[in-house]
């Protein structure tokens, strides 16, 4: 009994810091599971939100009719939408924002083994604090380690995209029309790099939907080593 009290005074005693570097002391076993079987959890929780969300981007209206990450005219463009909708070239201006679309659901379809590769960086280190964060940790923590780097390679993607989908003719005709109008201000907007920014966020918000599923509904963890890790974090 005495051996008790003493315990809790320890405890009481500690501060919050201290007593973290205590647990994070302990030996794994005392969890019942490892620092790899952790961080391969994770590593298979992003994985399984690529195979099932990321992929849905690359078929047609992937983004389009998707509102979660459909990719809206830029600021600086929505005037040149309205304009052109006003003398009688909605059609034009709809299918404008219809290959901007386009262009993500091709890229995204080129790009999706760059994430793959990117999630096996999750390090043994990493793990734990990731798998006790919040709802999209795993998520957050992917797009902090990867989106420069994901960025150089999907930028020249998206540009060959709009070649293919014919989206840089016909938003060089759009835009060429509007700059011809009366009264009205030039446009040059950069829209490889719009397109490429609202494509990687949308490929990081379809991955956080499946972390998010798995985090929150035992149902969704499809395999007995997600059961195994995300119980933990119950």
């Amino acid at each position: 009994m005495k051996r008790i009290l003493l315990c809790l005074l320890v405890f009481q005693l500690m501060g919050c810091a201290e007593l973290q570097q205590v647990v994070n002391q302990l030996p794994q076993g005392t969890t019942g599971i490892g620092n790899a079987e952790i961080a391969q959890g994770l590593r298979d929780a992003l994985n399984l939100g690529i195979e099932k969300q990321v992929n849905k981007l690359t078929i047609k209206d992937g983004f389009f009719k998707n509102e979660l990450v459909k990719i809206l005219l830029p600021e600086e463009l929505k005037k040149v939408d309205k304009t052109l909708r006003d003398i009688g070239l909605g059609n034009l201006a709809d299918e404008g924002l219809r290959v901007l679309n386009r262009a993500a659901e091709d890229a995204v379809n080129e790009a999706t083994p760059i994430f793959v590769d990117a999630v096996k960086g999750i390090t043994f280190n990493d793990a734990r604090q990731i798998l006790l964060g919040n709802d999209n940790a795993a998520t957050s923590y992917l797009e902090q380690t990867t989106k420069t780097k994901l960025y150089e390679k999907f930028n020249p993607v998206i540009k060959n995209s709009f070649a293919k989908v014919g989206a840089d003719q016909i938003w060089n005709n759009l835009i060429t029309k509007y700059n011809k109008l009366p009264l009205t201000n030039d446009v040059n907007p950069d829209l490889t790099d719009y397109t490429t920014q609202e494509a990687l966020d949308g490929v990081y918000k379809m991955i956080a939907v499946e972390e998010k599923e798995i985090r929150t509904k035992i149902s969704s963890r499809t395999t007995d080593l997600l059961k195994k890790v995300f119980a933990l974090q119950d």
